[in-house]
């Protein structure tokens, strides 16, 4: 238990926190700005490798060994300086991400979770440490459970159900109130247990919704691959939209998406945000991220880039480099504090 000084809240079609909304009275070139979530992708702050065989790619070049707890102590030496530039949420997940960006085969054991669904303490010690620091700055952690390419450590669908009731429950349990939850990162790719899919899946987040403390339960939804419109069977059920601009190479798709989700039936006034996109072009006028906020949508930084030489490699390169080190790092953050006023 702890003592929480951060809580999210929804209302309407507004994030707040703490009872007032996000960047209050704010807007940004005639858009409003208030009630959204400037926020980045950094799935790997908890990040381990499990497996004998692939571990050791991801070493430190100074030491040449992986360390799970170096990376994320370097995270949340980080968070004081995402803050700082307007960026009020970040993205986490329990079976982290691709290290690559992009994956096709990915050997590595990076999960949260036990083959049965039982949760790792050394998982839950680090994510632990990224929730307390967030509670102390302001800010939102998104915290996914679920990614495709660690679906392969789970025995069953069963096994499924209840690591998302032991993941809710914990997070329950550690008495933060900064958390919204994604049951899954992109429900619509390449999963094969139905229950992580498109047509199943909003029965994991009946699931999650279901799990009380003292009254309160997680704010809940899920997230699509870039392009992808939410269907009304998680529309209806989520408490705000998650939705990807991958693969959107015009910033009139971006809005498009928003606009289109919007209709999807069982649709009413919810927040709406983008928690990955891999666009870039900061230094124009018009790029998703504009595009994203000027159809009143929060937009998410998702930096995977890895060029070899450490400090350009992305936020999901491991092992990763947590500060604005690279240009494109720092055009978002720019952009952000830009948007937000700070």
């Amino acid at each position: 238990m702890t003592t929480k000084s951060t809580e999210v809240t929804i209302d309407g079609a507004k994030f707040q926190i703490n009872g007032a909304p996000t960047y209050r009275g704010r807007s940004w070139k005639g858009h409003p700005v208030e009630g959204l979530l400037l926020n980045t992708r950094m799935v790997q702050g908890i990040f381990d490798d499990l497996n004998p065989e692939t571990r050791d790619d991801w070493a430190y070049a100074d030491t040449g060994s992986w360390d799970a707890d170096r990376n994320t102590e370097e995270f949340i030496a980080a968070m004081p300086s995402w803050k700082a530039h307007g960026v009020l949420a970040f993205t986490i997940n329990l079976q982290g991400g691709s290290p690559y960006g992009y994956s096709k085969q990915q050997p590595w054991i990076n999960s949260a979770f036990t083959p049965e669904g039982a949760l790792r303490d050394e998982y839950l010690d680090r994510l632990s440490r990224i929730l307390r620091a967030a509670d102390e700055l302001g800010m939102v952690v998104i915290v996914g459970l679920f990614y495709f390419g660690q679906e392969k450590i789970f025995a069953s669908e069963d096994a499924v159900r209840t690591a998302v009731h032991n993941a809710v429950t914990w997070l329950l349990e550690t008495g933060h109130s900064n958390i919204l939850l994604e049951i899954n990162n992109e429900c619509d790719i390449l999963y094969q247990l139905p229950v992580l899919m498109p047509d199943g899946v909003h029965e994991l987040i009946d699931i999650a919704k279901s799990v009380e403390k003292d009254g309160r339960r997680l704010l809940t939804g899920t997230s699509y691959g870039g392009g992808f419109i939410p269907k009304t069977n998680v529309v209806e059920r989520s408490d705000f939209i998650l939705i990807h601009g991958n693969g959107q190479d015009d910033p009139d798709l971006i809005r498009d998406m928003v606009r289109k989700t919007r209709e999807v039936p069982g649709y009413r006034p919810m927040p709406i945000l983008f928690n990955e996109d891999d666009h870039f072009d900061f230094d124009k006028d018009d790029n998703n991220f504009v595009a994203a906020v000027e159809s009143y949508a929060g937009w998410g930084f998702f930096d995977y880039r890895m060029d070899g030489d450490g400090p350009d490699d992305g936020y999901q390169s491991v092992p990763v480099n947590w500060g604005i080190s690279s240009p494109r790092k720092r055009g978002f953050f720019e952009k952000a504090k830009e948007i937000a006023g700070t």
